[in-house]
């Protein structure tokens, strides 16, 4: 017996389409440079993305080619997301805070054809344009100033273009509609394209209820940078339910994120643990009666919070629930699209204790579905889901990537049987929450015993005078390695080795665990997209 359903392939199209017909006057918010905010609709948006696709089309775009966008957060680069398919195109995002040398050669390796540009990143741009040649450099003039002589001006671009008279170009579900480069923090970054079907399928799954939750009355505050996988997705999710979007712009600093939070109190909010902890640092010193901030800012009673890229520690989570906020920790990397699993409530523990209840936030959650997750042991086989035994985390499903730009599917990267290696070990319990314990590289092998310098960190993060906390293994010639704490105190307060050592072990901890050295500093060196970046920290402490 034949399907009687219609073969109409999945298109980030209709979610344009979509947004225009029926969120025309829903707004989006932009914060610019000098910190003042630009208002436009989903109908204005809606018109200046075909005129994109136009315009891009009269520049002689063909399918499959490459646009890089090198873009803070705002409205400009959410019409880049729809517009550079509409035509066919593949939009690259380029993270900003790569250095200019992995700017350029991921440009080169991407074989980008054209660059849309913040007017404020053209120093950056100077600086690796050596690098590659694109056709055409398009300034998105984000600061209001003139654009400069030989560049082409995005808003004259598309005020030449006529998007009435735009026809989407043909194109199958299948087609690459975005693409995005792996970290790199351990060899040459990979890239991963994303196609019609898969971004919006991991749309429909990230916004169910228990995961974003997305509702036509959200206002979202994406944090997370658009440059790192797709800020998570979210775009796509918000074009296609019509919320109000708050785009920050280059202003991440806790200060501009209050400011924005209580002018436009967002409903959902996201980011990575970085920027939350300062956050709420900020926001907590500003309720002591000597604060000069007293009284200036108000979080949004309520307000969700999605936050990934790296381990939330369980203490952000206690932090931001008394004042009325829950986290939910995602778990996924930019092959997965990112989403792969999310810690939300289970029905199973409506009457477990609030102390389980941030045990499990602190989790990196269940799987979300169509995507099929194992823990892989040394021995090859899959570890049963007891919350203890341990194996890498391996998955598989129709927004998952089965290759890399150029580069296939090495077998460091994918089993025999085709699922992804993710390099994360963790054990899954019995109701299917993940509990990482590491990266692969990141473990600690002392005296033949594993630690996990995720545990470590989290718990010493609980401490009152800690603001971060990042472990790595350090050569020892009895034990082969022993873990090295690098502690950021938290300002004006004091940590020190006795006290981090005494809550260690009533976190139960066993004395062989607890960190060899100390090492107090004041900052943890990040990667570009805000994980601890261990690689630099083992290279200032080789021993």
């Amino acid at each position: 017996m034949q399907s009687t359903m219609m073969n109409v392939p999945l298109s980030l199209n209709h979610l344009l389409e979509r947004a225009g017909t029926l969120f025309a006057g829903n707004e989006v918010v932009s914060r610019l440079p000098d910190k003042s905010l630009r208002r436009h609709n989903y109908g204005e948006i809606y018109r200046r993305t075909r005129a994109l696709a136009c315009a891009l089309q009269g520049l002689g775009l063909k399918k499959g080619d490459r646009v890089a966008t090198l873009c803070w957060n705002h409205h400009a680069h959410l019409e880049c997301y729809f517009g550079v398919p509409a035509v066919g195109g593949v939009m690259h995002t380029l993270n900003l805070r790569l250095s200019p040398e992995d700017i350029g050669w991921i440009a080169g390796d991407a074989e980008d054809r054209f660059l849309v540009i913040d007017d404020v990143l053209l120093p950056l741009y100077e600086r690796f344009k050596h690098l590659h040649q694109f056709e055409k450099v398009i300034v998105f003039p984000f600061s209001g100033a003139p654009v400069p002589a030989g560049f082409t001006d995005y808003e004259a671009l598309l005020a030449g273009a006529d998007p009435d008279g735009f026809v989407y170009a043909p194109h199958d579900e299948n087609d690459p509609v975005s693409m995005c480069y792996t970290s790199g923090t351990t060899g040459r970054p990979k890239g991963v394209a994303y196609s019609h079907r898969s971004t919006v399928l991991h749309t429909l799954v990230a916004s169910l209820g228990d995961f974003w939750g997305l509702r036509g009355t959200d206002v979202v505050l994406p944090v997370t940078p658009m440059f790192h996988a797709n800020s998570w997705g979210m775009p796509y999710g918000a074009v296609m339910m019509g919320v109000k979007l708050v785009f920050p712009g280059p202003h991440m600093h806790p200060d501009d994120l209050l400011d924005l939070m209580t002018t436009e109190s967002p409903t959902l909010a996201l980011g990575v643990p970085t920027i939350w902890m300062t956050l709420i640092q900020a926001y907590d010193a500003s309720l002591k009666p000597d604060s000069p901030n007293r009284g200036r800012w108000k979080l949004p009673s309520g307000m969700r919070s999605l936050v990934g890229g790296a381990a939330v520690p369980e203490s952000l989570i206690r932090a931001f629930d008394a004042h009325g906020i829950w986290i939910l920790q995602g778990w996924g990397m930019t092959e997965t699209s990112p989403v792969a699993t999310i810690s939300y409530p289970r029905a199973e523990l409506r009457g477990a204790g609030a102390d389980e209840k941030y045990r499990r936030a602190a989790m990196a959650g269940v799987p979300v579905p169509l995507v099929d997750l194992r823990a892989r042991g040394d021995s090859g086989q899959d570890q049963p889901w007891d919350g203890h035994s341990v194996g890498e985390i391996q998955v598989r499903g129709p927004f998952i990537t089965g290759g890399y730009h150029e580069a296939g599917s090495p077998p460091d990267k994918f089993s025999d049987d085709g699922w992804l290696r993710t390099g994360d070990v963790a054990s899954v319990d019995a109701l299917g929450f993940v509990r990482i314990s590491d990266r692969t590289k990141d473990l600690i092998k002392s005296g033949g015993e594993w630690i996990s310098s995720v545990d470590l960190e989290n718990a010493l993060m609980a401490h009152p005078a800690v603001a971060e906390a990042a472990v790595i293994a350090i050569p020892d010639e009895q034990w082969g390695e022993r873990p090295l704490a690098c502690v950021v105190p938290k300002r004006g307060e004091e940590a020190t080795p006795d006290a981090l050592n005494a809550l260690l072990l009533t976190k139960g901890f066993a004395k062989w665990q607890l960190p060899e050295r100390y090492e107090f500093t004041d900052a943890v060196p990040r990667t570009s997209t805000g994980k601890f970046y261990k690689l630099k920290l083992r290279q200032q402490f080789p021993r």
